[in-house]
């Protein structure tokens, strides 16, 4: 297996591994290696089923539900995350991490893709570590005994849902500034789908600073871009990384499966 760097803030390209075979142990470790090295890693020209994708994730920790989407009927691990043709709102079309409103997030997701429109569809990512590295040391002191209120229902997420997503309402309370469990190197954890104001403090008095970390955490340069083929994976650490599918073909079909990992309370 050789590993491709594809930008340099974050982001990897594992090359010259077969994801429909059963992995090794020593696969499984050089793969979560990179994905704590990378934050998200892809793999190119998969052609597994939907249990080689659930027997690949099984191998780096148990599988939860998603709250909102209905998973295959066949398999209750994977959810469709579809956009049809004649749709003009993407799911999760905006910066966020996955399911901040829990008391657990998950550890990370993977997404296949089952079928790509011909242009566009491609998806952002972010690194959290290097937008706390940037601050200043007086913001970091700032921000170091803050947490953040996350909630499902904000009005700017709950858009790119759908009709079929559910609409109940969760909510949860994290530090703004988390310490990787496994790496334990900090990260910036507000996301502007979910965060909606400081612990102690009103929307409107939280706002300023909110506004300003969700413009500072994106900056292009903690960015990389993932194009998508038929058959590419991509499996993002959603502890220190952020992400945002661009809506930029309308007109075409997309379908992606995706299963979630898992992860623990954040520190």
């Amino acid at each position: 297996m050789k590993i491709q760097r594809i930008a340099g803030a974050l982001g990897a390209e594992l090359l010259d591994i077969d994801l429909s075979a059963p992995l090794t142990d020593v696969q499984v470790a050089e793969i979560r290696q990179a994905l704590l090295d990378h934050c998200v890693i892809f793999f190119r020209d998969q052609t597994i089923t939907p249990d080689q994708q659930v027997a690949f994730a099984r191998a780096f920790g148990e599988i939860v539900d998603y709250p909102m989407i209905k998973p295959l009927p066949n398999h209750p691990e994977i959810i469709p995350v579809v956009k049809e043709a004649h749709e003009t709102v993407n799911f999760g079309g905006l910066w966020h991490t996955d399911t901040a409103y829990l008391a657990q997030p998950p550890l990370g997701s993977i997404l296949l893709a089952k079928s790509v429109p011909p242009f566009g569809g491609d998806t952002l990512f972010a690194n959290g570590y290097l937008a706390y590295e940037a601050l200043s040391d007086g913001l970091k002191a700032a921000l170091a005994p803050l947490r953040g209120v996350n909630r499902s229902g904000g009005a700017s997420v709950a858009k790119t849902r759908g009709a079929g997503a559910k609409a109940d309402e969760k909510s949860a309370i994290h530090p703004v500034i988390r310490t990787h469990p496994e790496t334990g190197r900090k990260s910036l954890y507000v996301n502007l789908a979910h965060t909606c104001r400081f612990d102690g403090m009103t929307e409107a008095e939280s706002a300023p600073l909110l506004g300003y970390l969700f413009k500072h955490q994106i900056r292009p340069e903690f960015t990389c871009r993932f194009s998508w083929r038929e058959g590419s994976m991509a499996f993002w650490d959603n502890r220190c990384a952020l992400h945002n599918p661009i809506n930029d073909y309308h007109g075409h079909r997309r379908v992606m499966h995706r299963i979630t990992i898992a992860g623990d309370t954040p520190v």
